[in-house]
């Protein structure tokens, strides 16, 4: 699908039954796919070059027990990266410096968060987000809340990296206008970057 409809109610009708059974479906993989899994993302990430020419600022995400999992990069980061978290913050995400073996506790929906001031976003050099689901030119589905879609458009510095099973990667999914795109999309299996003149950013 383009990007938004002319029917933003049968739109996100569409969302809901979409995220609904890519959910259930994520939740049924077995933990050894799910490491699997994080284990090829992490490595495909550690070789990007958006994140091996000298990132500085690299906003990250402590994971739900079935998405792929970025805690190996958060609890030992590569050389030149100073990990951010995200922390919800009403209806926002607040993006907090997070560095090895800091505290996580437990936030919103359970998800670990960091402790600290935020930072300012249009810092971060690059952003590496999870989505239910993605398309091959970085459209993405989200958990609904529309937290990634706020905070995305931003980060107006950063490269976006979407982060999901090759699985969950789809050839068109229901969008919105306001619906945050990512540039890169990463997988177990896959790097996919979007075409110049590809789907921008939130409107």
């Amino acid at each position: 699908m383009g990007g938004g409809t002319a029917d933003p109610a049968g739109t996100a009708a569409a969302k809901r039954a979409l995220r609904a059974e890519l959910l259930a479906a994520r939740r049924a993989l077995p933990p050894e796919d799910v490491a699997r899994t994080s284990s090829a993302v992490v490595t495909a990430l550690r070789a990007l070059p958006e994140l091996t020419a000298a990132p500085r600022r690299v906003l990250l995400y402590a994971a739900d027990p079935d998405e792929p999992s970025l805690d190996e990069l958060v609890g030992a980061p590569p050389a030149g990266w100073e990990v951010l978290l995200p922390r919800v913050e009403g209806a926002t995400l607040a993006l907090v410096a997070h560095p090895p073996g800091a505290a996580l506790v437990a936030g919103y929906r359970g998800v670990r968060e960091p402790l600290g001031p935020p930072v300012d976003p249009t810092s971060v050099d690059v952003a590496v987000v999870p989505g239910v689901a993605f398309t091959a030119d970085g459209r993405r589905l989200g958990r609904g809340a529309g937290l990634y879609d706020r905070t995305l458009p931003t980060l107006t510095g950063a490269v976006r990296v979407g982060v999901c099973a090759e699985r969950f990667v789809r050839t068109a999914l229901p969008v919105a206008a306001h619906d945050a795109t990512v540039d890169v999309v990463v997988t177990d299996a896959s790097v996919r970057r979007r075409a110049a003149g590809g789907p921008g950013g939130a409107a």
